[in-house]
């Protein structure tokens, strides 16, 4: 079978590393030709995922396409799956979740718990919500790895937010945030792996580290589980899904967004789980069975981010001591350049108390620095 990745960051270099175990010819669309995916495909393609012809013709040479970003033509994949060609998700999910305007309204319209939201259009609609404030203002389209949001705390905030089409969401005290990864075959069987709880960088708004399983309740995870479920079934399409959650104090679980594909918040399922998120996509693209998706052991996942003030070749600080740990499993993304914010890597750290995890993950924190 021969099958398509728009987009050739760190997602596609590992959907890639994962699919070396299946019979499959890997096709990938990308700008860069030296992106972290370029080497590992059989056959690389330079173009914009953004570009109706490059994307039309680069799907008319493969049987099944999926994506690694939502910020892609769209309109080239309608006509694809028009022409028979399998789009893993759906284009009509990537059109829904892309924009966040429209994914607040999904779950609005399907009954799913999430904070209370205005959409203005610009800043002087936005000025008429002082009441609603503290809120979180989330640009419509283009965001992505924190960037694109804004929190408004009091009017003051007001002049920081966006001029354009966007989502006003009232800011909820959080107790914890979480992640659920979902799988779902062409036949709507699925399967869910357990809740990670995710810890933020406050500075870049972007994903430090996180623990797997989260640290709640049995009732807790399974209100998670339940609400995650209930985002994926109503898109009515095969993928892998990550949904992100809130938990508040009162037990409370809302959901934040949602991404149609694989996410930072299951890379630790490649080692600490049977079936990780890249090898059960793999399963769906190619119609093979739904993998395992229980855990091996407890685990942490730590993303390294490039320096702050560097800017440059990169080169990894540290690397030799992370190496050493006999419970740590590096990934570097071959990304020749770093710069402040930039995801160049993450560790994975296995184990069986959570709580000597995160401390691992805190030295690993600042340890393993990606400088210029």
């Amino acid at each position: 079978m021969k099958a398509g990745i728009l987009g050739g960051g760190q997602l596609g270099r590992m959907l890639l590393q994962a699919a070396a175990n299946y019979p499959v010819e890997t096709f990938v669309l990308e700008n860069d030709a030296d992106c972290p995916a370029a080497h590992l495909c059989h056959h690389f393609t330079g173009g914009s995922i953004r570009d109706f012809e490059a994307v039309y013709r680069f799907g008319c040479q493969v049987d099944v396409l999926t994506v690694e970003i939502e910020n892609v033509n769209i309109e080239a994949l309608e006509r694809l799956e028009q022409e028979g060609r399998r789009v893993i998700p759906k284009p009509s999910v990537l059109r829904t979740i892309r924009n966040k305007i429209l994914q607040k309204e999904y779950y609005r319209t399907h009954s799913i718990p999430t904070a209370d939201f205005f959409i203005t259009n610009n800043r002087s609609e936005l000025s008429q919500h002082r009441r609603f404030l503290p809120a979180v203002h989330k640009i419509g389209e283009g965001g992505y790895d924190g960037r694109g949001v804004r929190v408004l705390a009091t009017e003051a905030d007001l002049d920081s937010g966006f001029d354009a089409p966007a989502v006003l969401e009232k800011k909820i005290e959080v107790q914890k945030e979480l992640a659920v990864m979902i799988a779902v075959n062409d036949t709507g069987n699925t399967a869910i792996y357990p809740p990670v709880e995710m810890h933020f960088d406050p500075a870049l708004n972007l994903l430090d580290y996180q623990l797997s399983p989260a640290r709640i309740n049995a009732e807790a995870a399974e209100k998670a589980r339940t609400v995650a479920l209930e985002v994926v079934k109503h898109f009515t399409s095969p993928g892998i899904f990550a949904v992100e959650l809130f938990i508040t104090a009162d037990g409370g679980v809302y959901v934040n967004e949602t991404a149609p594909r694989v996410h930072n918040s299951g890379h630790h399922t490649i080692e600490a789980h049977f079936s990780s998120q890249f090898d059960m996509a793999w399963r769906i693209l190619l119609g093979l069975p739904l993998g395992n998706s229980e855990a091996v052991l407890p685990s942490a996942m730590v993303n390294i981010v490039g320096a702050d003030g560097s800017k440059g070749p990169v080169s990894y600080r540290g690397l030799n001591e992370v190496l050493k740990m006999k419970n740590a499993f590096v990934h570097l993304y071959g990304k020749k350049e770093t710069r402040p914010g930039r995801k160049m890597g993450h560790v994975t750290l296995l184990g069986t108390n959570l709580e000597e995890l995160a401390a691992q993950a805190a030295k690993i924190r600042s340890t393993l620095i990606a400088q210029s």
